[in-house]
Order: structure tokens, then C-alpha cells, then sequence
């Protein structure tokens, strides 16, 4: 069914209604970078005033869970069982560029797990959501994860390393492994949406190191509910400490681990 839950809706209605200033504020990017203003302080009052909506839908429908932003850090309830995890605009640098290709992500995490979770690209209204053991739907069509079986035949997504941030000489390494036995490899710049697009069967799988768990708890479980595995990049279930994800149906995942851990 594609109904959603009374949570799924809470959470939806809270992205909807932060998208709502993200997509003015993203309207007005191109004026400031023709006027060559300050762009980048644009892009911090945009994610503080989106975080700001989220924060206080989710604390208002849901009184004493804690919240864990991206901006603000977290901020602790008195119901120690359930967290927000979110982050208001992951994929900054697009935004910033004018590129629509960003989303907001919302999690939430009950004694240790990620039990929802929302995804949604304002630009393009899709909205990506899944409850533990309900299925995963982007509006209100369910989703599987691709069925390719072959690395030859897969078109994999991952997040490429810049100025003062990541592993440069690893992510090179491990870059080589996989394009020397893929159909392709794909950089669209938003974590979030990498996951989602892999839950949509519109990529085969996606891997990345040094990301921040805002950027990987509604993915996680968005993939693992489209029928997907979901690991830390090692293979192992460390993915929101640790920051690093390999992301695919169960045909391809090990051997995704497997070239991953031959880029020595």
C-alpha cells in the first residue's frame, strides 16, 4: 500500500514545507552570482531558515524526540529513544551553482535504528519515503532496486573528494578498480539522492567515504526496504559511524565490496 503512515506524513509535511523556501531561495541564486555577491553566505542563511521549519514541524508533532541537524548539531529531548536525523539541503554546491539537483533529508532513529525516512528533490517534487517493513515508494509508486547481476552491465553513482575534504589518492585508486569493469560511473553530487536513485533502480549501486550520518540514515533504509544491501564500505554494518556506504541490490554488492578493497 502507498498510503502513508501518521509518521510518514509528519515527515513529509516537513519537507514540503522547508521546500517551500528552498526553491525561492533557489530563484534568487542566479541574480546573486550575476551580481557577483556573496553566494556562499546566501546558501547558509538558505540551510539555517530550512532547518529552522524542520526543526520546528518535527519537535511540534513529535514533542521530546531529539534532533540532530546538520547545522545546529544535536539537540537532545526528553524522549531519549527517538532522534531526528536530518539534514535541510544536501547537495550545497549544486545548489549553490543553480544545478537542481539537491534534496532534503529527513530520518528518524528509534533505540539505534533507522525506522523512517524521507528523501525529497524540490525541484523535481519527487518525494522518496519508506517505514521499516512497509516497502519503499517515491510518491506513490513502490520501488525495487535494479536486477543486474553483471559489474559489466552496471552504472554505478559515487561522490568524488575536493578541496580540503576526503581521501584523494584512495578514491583515485578505487576509482580505477571500477571503471576499468563498469558501464559507467556517475557524480551528481548529493548523497541523498545517490541512495534514492539506487532504491529507484535508476542506478545499480553507489559507494562513498567521509560522509556525515545526515547525509546516510534516510538513504540506508531507503535502499535496504527497496530490496537493496546497504554496508559500510568494508562490508560491514558501521555505515553512519564510520561515513562510508556501498549501496546495490545483493547480486552486485560483494562484488563492489570486493573491487573496493583490491584498491590498495
Amino acid at each position: 500500500m502507498s498510503t502513508q503512515s501518521a509518521l510518514l506524513k509528519v515527515m513529509s509535511d516537513a519537507a514540503r514545507k522547508a521546500a517551500r523556501g528552498l526553491n525561492r531561495d533557489f530563484g534568487e541564486l542566479a541574480e546573486l552570482q550575476v551580481a557577483r555577491k556573496a553566494p556562499a553566505d546566501f546558501v547558509s542563511a538558505a540551510d539555517l531558515k530550512a532547518e529552522q521549519v524542520l526543526f520546528e514541524a518535527l519537535t511540534k508533532a513529535r514533542p521530546g524526540y531529539s534532533f540532530h541537524g546538520e547545522e545546529r548539531g544535536l539537540v537532545e529531548g526528553t524522549d531519549k529513544t527517538h532522534t531526528w536525523i536530518v539534514d535541510p539541503l544536501d547537495g550545497t554546491t549544486n545548489f549553490l551553482h543553480a544545478i537542481p539537483h539537491f534534496a532534503i533529508n529527513i530520518a528518524l532513529e528509534r533505540e539505534g535504528a533507522v525506522v523512517a525516512a524521507v528523501t525529497y528533490n524540490p525541484i523535481t517534487n519527487e518525494l522518496f519515503w519508506a517505514e521499516k517493513g512497509k516497502g519503499c515508494y517515491v510518491n506513490d509508486h513502490r520501488l525495487r532496486v535494479a536486477a543486474r547481476q553483471r559489474m559489466d552491465e552496471a552504472v554505478l553513482a559515487t561522490g568524488i573528494p575536493f578541496l580540503g575534504h576526503g581521501q584523494h589518492a584512495k578514491f583515485l585508486k578505487e576509482l580505477h578498480q571500477m571503471t576499468q569493469r563498469v558501464a559507467g560511473v556517475r557524480r551528481f553530487g548529493a548523497a541523498s539522492l545517490d541512495l534514492a536513485w539506487v532504491a529507484a533502480g535508476r542506478f545499480d549501486g553507489f559507494w562513498e567515504r567521509d560522509l556525515n550520518p545526515w547525509d546516510l540514515a534516510a538513504g540506508v533504509l531507503l535502499v535496504t526496504e527497496a530490496g537493496g544491501k546497504v554496508t559500510d564500505a568494508e562490508g560491514g554494518d558501521a555505515v553512519l559511524s564510520r561515513g562510508s556506504v556501498v549501496a546495490s541490490n545483493l547480486d552486485l554488492h560483494p562484488q563492489i565490496v570486493s573491487r573496493l578493497a583490491a584498491a590498495k
